[in-house]
């Protein structure tokens, strides 16, 4: 599980799996995320490292701490981050996806072709 990649701060890894989980309904909101200490020890990685993680989840209000029980999801916490990684995604990484369908000359049967295959070669 500790596959991390060098394209990105291994915080943000983490946070983005945090993220995942959330969004896969892996937890619910209101449940206790696992500690810091079991992360850290999980990944291999330093405390800090996920501690820092964690603050950027409550930053953006998805997560909050618990003093002397942990990090929980708060309510809300989906819908948010829907709501914040679909504008992500279209502000950074939609435009880069769009001009290569456009200088590939992709049109929309393309793509819903492919989209209906990679489904049913995921079933």
């Amino acid at each position: 599980m500790d596959d991390f990649h060098t394209s990105q701060p291994i915080f943000v890894q983490i946070r983005q799996r945090l993220i995942e989980m959330i969004l896969r309904r892996q937890v619910e909101e209101g449940d206790a995320l696992p500690s810091v200490r079991q992360i850290a020890a999980d990944l291999s990685v330093n405390p800090l490292t996920v501690t820092k993680a964690f603050e950027a989840l409550v930053d953006i209000g998805v997560v909050e701490k618990r003093r002397g029980l942990g990090m929980f999801v708060t309510t809300g916490a989906r819908a948010g981050l829907l709501a914040h990684e679909r504008e992500k995604f279209l502000k950074e990484e939609w435009p880069r996806i769009a001009a290569q369908i456009k200088a590939l000359d992709l049109d929309i049967k393309d793509l819903a072709a492919a989209s209906t295959q990679q489904g049913e070669q995921t079933k």
